[in-house]
Order: C-alpha cells, then structure tokens, then sequence
C-alpha cells in the first residue's frame, strides 16, 4: 500500500517535484540555447549593438576614448554590413537595443560579458567612459535566457576580450589595463567551481585586451602578436597542441587590426578588409578568410572581434 505523506507538495509531501537536472542540463530548455567553450566552433549566434545617437557630435575622441572623429552614418553602414556578412554566413543576429542612451564605446559588446556553457560572467568595465553599459547588456541577457552567473563587483573591473577559451577545460585570463587583480580574482573563482583550469597571464604597457595581441582560428592554430602577446600565454596554447602563427607586419595589427578576426568555423575566418600580407599569412596557414571593410569602426579603437558579443558556438 503506497504510504501518504501528511505534508503538502510546497512542504516536501507527496507531490513534490525535486529539481534535479544541473544549470547546463537545462540550457535550451528553461533558458536559451546559449553555450560557449571555444574560441574556433561553428558560430551561431552573436549580440551586437548598432551604433545610435550615442555616437553623434563627439566633437572630442580622446574623451570619449577614440582615436579619430568618426562618421556615425559611415559606422552604421559599416555596421550593417558587419550583421549582414553574419547572417550570409548562417550565424543569428541579435542586438542589444537600449531603452536609454548608452555611453559611446557600447558597441564593443565583446568587452561586457564572457560567455561559458552555463550563462555569462558580466563585465565591470574599467573606464569611467564605459561605466554602466554592463545594465545595458544585463538587461539584454536576460531577456534572451542567458544566466547571468557572476557580475565582477566591488572594486574589480573585468572586460570580456580579457579572456579566452583554449579548450574546454582551460581559460587564459589577463590583467592589465581594462580588468584588474581583483575583477580576475572574482572570474577566476567562478571558472574553477565550473571546474575549469584557469592560467593567468599579463600584458605588456599599451596593450587594451588579451584578444588583441592573441587569437584562435582553430582548434591547433593559434595567431598571436610578436612583442605582445605574453610569454605564458604561448607556452600555455603550445603545452595544448597548437602551433602558434605569428602576425607578419606591425602596421597591419596596429593600423588594421588584423588580428581582431572573427573565427567563424574552423580555419574559417572574418576579418578587416586592407591586410593583404596578413591575409597572405592566414591562407598559406589553411585559413579561408572573407574580408570586410570597416575602416569608420576601427576609429573607435576596436575591431570585429570587440565589436561582437558571442552568444552561441557549436
């Protein structure tokens, strides 16, 4: 004879349901398909945000941490493009739509979460200037189903170009300008209770993100920036079977910022139009690479790579 409780379901009687499936179990299911492990996966989905009249009359770019005066009609142009080449590519497009005027550099929706397979760690970036776009992109997520797992708090600053996934199982984590000890301390923390190894490098003086002086195109190849990228950051992506391809001409990273790519596929790459020995480089490597020309959103000081947030990689 089956025995009653004398507890009501809400009190753990007879009809209470335990919740049993782990946070990554219910991606795509209570939340939405979200999940990154990988720089170099199959892209799927990203969040960007066209630029709106948070970029009208910067009369100073130094102010508003630029490095030229800017054309807000040639941006959204650039932009578009940016979105379409995406969807040609069969990668879903979202955005992040703000109900109020956002601070000008929001459109560098890399830097203001870093995703895991499990939801987003929400950045806390490190400029006055770019202080409170992470309500912008909290909102944003939330929406879409994305947990958020972890926002940096307290002192710590954190940007999400800061960091990157070598494998499943391991993160590099940079200090340095935009994410300081105690912001890599707090995401750091969160990746180990994921049970992922995290290795913590630094940058030299003038460097903005870890993304900028390192990529990953695919699986085994590495590209990185002579006289940049950091020592440990090399030996740690060697140790793990990669071999690391080195960018040809300092004008080209510099100016063109030929390594802020966006891998779409294995060994299958978006990247800035007008680099040619550096394309030259990517394709005698294997790598299939389909340029675009954003020259107006460069002069914001970022690339494809920081202008697009990464929601989804198979």
């Amino acid at each position: 004879m089956k025995t009653l409780s004398p507890f009501a379901a809400a009190y753990g009687g007879t009809g209470w349901s335990p919740r049993t499936t782990s946070l990554r179990q219910e991606m795509g299911d209570i939340w939405g398909p979200w999940g990154v492990a990988s720089e170099w996966g199959p892209l799927q989905v990203v969040l960007l945000h066209r630029p709106g009249g948070e970029v009208e009359g910067l009369a100073d770019p130094d102010a508003a941490q630029m490095l030229a005066p800017v054309d807000p009609a040639a941006m959204r142009r650039a932009h578009d493009a940016l979105a379409e080449a995406y969807r040609l590519a069969g990668v879903a497009v979202h955005y992040l739509e703000p109900s109020t005027t956002p601070p000008p550099n929001i459109l560098f929706v890399r830097d203001l979460f870093f995703p895991t397979p499990e939801g987003a760690i929400l950045a806390r970036p490190a400029s006055t200037v770019r202080a409170g776009e992470e309500r912008h992109v909290a909102w944003r997520l939330a929406e879409l189903g994305l947990p958020i797992l972890r926002s940096v708090r307290g002192s710590g600053t954190f940007e999400g170009a800061d960091a990157l996934w070598v494998d499943e199982e391991t993160v590099l984590l940079t200090t340095g300008l935009r994410t300081n000890a105690e912001g890599a301390a707090q995401v750091e923390s969160l990746l180990r209770e994921m049970g992922v190894e995290v290795i913590r490098v630094g940058l030299p003086y003038g460097a903005m993100h870890l993304l900028g002086v390192l990529n990953f195109p695919d699986r085994d190849l590495a590209v990185a920036w002579p006289g940049r990228v950091p020592y440990r950051a090399v030996e740690a992506v060697r140790e793990r079977g990669y071999e690391v391809l080195w960018l040809p001409d300092e004008a080209e990273a510099r100016q063109g910022m030929a390594l802020n790519f966006v891998t779409l596929g294995p060994r299958h790459v978006l990247m800035p139009a007008g680099c040619p020995l550096t394309r030259a480089t990517y394709e005698a490597a294997g790598i299939s690479c389909q340029e675009l020309e954003i020259g107006e959103l460069l002069k914001a000081a970022g690339g494809m790579g920081c202008l697009t947030g990464i929601l989804s990689r198979a």
